[in-house]
């Protein structure tokens, strides 16, 4: 099965989405979480995110025309269920609302006071699990000052060119 998932043609279909969409940065899950398929997605990614940039490796953008070599810059690993010391944190504080109404939209998957005891219980639908991504949220953000914020991994250093990367401007 691992293969099927590992295989070249699903690695074809991200490196043509990548060549496509030429990003920067790609966001996806961390190589290591409670779910099996959040690693192996994160795997195939970061596999697919490197081989999109050689050109031996030719693709098509679907009306014949070869695609060009493109590498993503970074390839980041949110922290999603298993603790992992983040390489950096962003302050999500503006946005943490949408984060919470974004994962309680699967609500069939988390808990819902509503449901009673009409569905089974499971890690996820715990109301303890909710609140421990909010506490994470918190403690990511205490870390830097601000009242919420996101942790990620990242195989590749992060340069700056000036300490005054470090410094907001007022805009």
């Amino acid at each position: 099965m691992f293969s099927i998932i590992f295989s070249t043609e699903n690695k074809i279909k991200i490196i043509k989405v990548l060549r496509k969409y030429r990003p920067e940065i790609v966001l996806c899950n961390v190589p290591d979480d409670r779910h099996p398929d959040h690693g192996r997605s994160a795997v195939l990614v970061n596999d697919a995110a490197f081989l999109s940039g050689l050109q031996k490796i030719e693709t098509n953008d679907g009306q014949g025309s070869l695609q060009e070599a493109w590498r993503p810059k970074y390839v980041f690993n949110y922290i999603q269920d298993i603790y992992h010391n983040p390489a950096f944190v962003i302050d999500i504080s503006d946005v943490f609302d949408k984060k919470i109404e974004s994962i309680e939209a699967f609500s069939t998957q988390f808990y819902n006071p509503e449901d009673g005891d009409k569905e089974p219980q499971t890690y996820i639908s715990s109301p303890e699990f909710l609140e421990s991504v909010i506490n994470r949220s918190k403690m990511f953000g205490r870390m830097i000052g601000v009242k919420y914020a996101e942790g990620f991994l990242s195989k590749k250093m992060i340069g700056i060119k000036s300490f005054d990367a470090f410094i907001q401007k007022n805009t």
